[in-house]
């Protein structure tokens, strides 16, 4: 009784179309082996070529990290520089307050006077 309920359901009849056409487009069964094989070979090489290909760019990153960290370096200093530059500084702190230059103290900067009289 409840199978003939199911049969007349139009759920189970496109279920049972589909089936129908999953079974239909199903390639034929003698070259399945085969080409299962030849599948999962390909599958295989190409799995192991792209293993390679990212330890390889891996191993080069790595080899160029100390030059990235040169150039890095580098870039920083010159940053200072030109904000040292920027704030009245120089690289020469002569500290000679008879030169007639008026300087400035920056933060963490101190100069000690001695007291003459």
């Amino acid at each position: 009784m409840t199978d003939n309920r199911q049969k007349d359901n139009a759920a189970w009849r496109a279920a049972q179309q589909w089936r129908e056409r999953v079974q239909q487009s199903r390639p034929s069964q003698g070259a399945s082996g085969i080409r299962l094989l030849l599948t999962w070979l390909l599958f295989g090489a190409m799995l192991i070529i792209g293993t390679l290909l990212g330890l390889f760019l891996l191993i080069i990153g790595w080899a160029m990290l100390p030059f990235l960290r040169h150039r890095m370096n580098k870039r920083a200093e010159q940053v200072r520089a030109s904000r040292a530059q920027y704030a009245g500084g120089s690289a020469d702190h002569g500290g000679d307050a008879s030169s007639g230059r008026s300087q400035r103290v920056l933060d963490g900067e101190y100069e000690v006077r001695s007291k003459e009289g």
